[in-house]
């Protein structure tokens, strides 16, 4: 039998680029994947990192993988505050300055109203606590929420809805 390999190397190396482009788009059906993962995903399947670049160039021609598309779908999450979104998107490898732009583009009203929305959720279980409003602003900020949203939300909330320890004293 002879080495194939040595007869059609074009072929093989062919083969490899179709079967790392399949699972490129297997890998980003599941979920859109930034540059950095997609790049660090697609090094654990090939030894050619020219391969693998070759592949992610393919890809991102094709419209595929936009770190662009994931740092705007990232800031459309809902429940999240600003913070959160710049902490995520510097995980997943997003550039600094697509972080900027991003957060730039953050309204925000429509996060001071989230905040407030999600804190008249929860009110009703932190008002039984010891101290409702610590408990809100550390709600609020493991969400990843400023602290000028944050008192916003508390001052408004508080005022419409009082702890429970308040309606007792009187």
């Amino acid at each position: 039998m002879t080495d194939q390999a040595a007869l059609f190397p074009d072929a093989e190396r062919q083969k490899a680029r179709d079967d790392l482009l399949a699972y490129a788009f297997r890998a980003l059906a599941g979920r859109a994947l930034t540059e950095a993962e997609l790049r660090t995903r697609l090094a654990r399947r090939t030894d050619d990192p020219a391969l693998a670049a070759e592949v992610l160039a393919r890809v991102q021609e094709l419209g595929y993988q936009n770190d662009a598309g994931v740092a705007r779908a990232e800031n459309a999450r809902r429940g999240v505050g600003g913070f959160r979104v710049r902490q995520t998107l510097k995980r997943r490898g997003i550039s600094e300055a697509l972080i900027e732009e991003t957060l730039a583009a953050r309204d925000p009203d429509r996060e001071a109203a989230e905040a407030r929305e999600l804190l008249e959720k929860r009110w009703p279980s932190l008002a039984r606590k010891r101290d409702p409003r610590a408990s809100a602003y550390a709600f609020l900020a493991r969400r990843g929420f400023g602290g000028a949203a944050i008192w916003a939300a508390i001052r408004e909330v508080s005022q419409t809805e009082p702890p429970e320890d308040a309606e007792h004293a009187e």
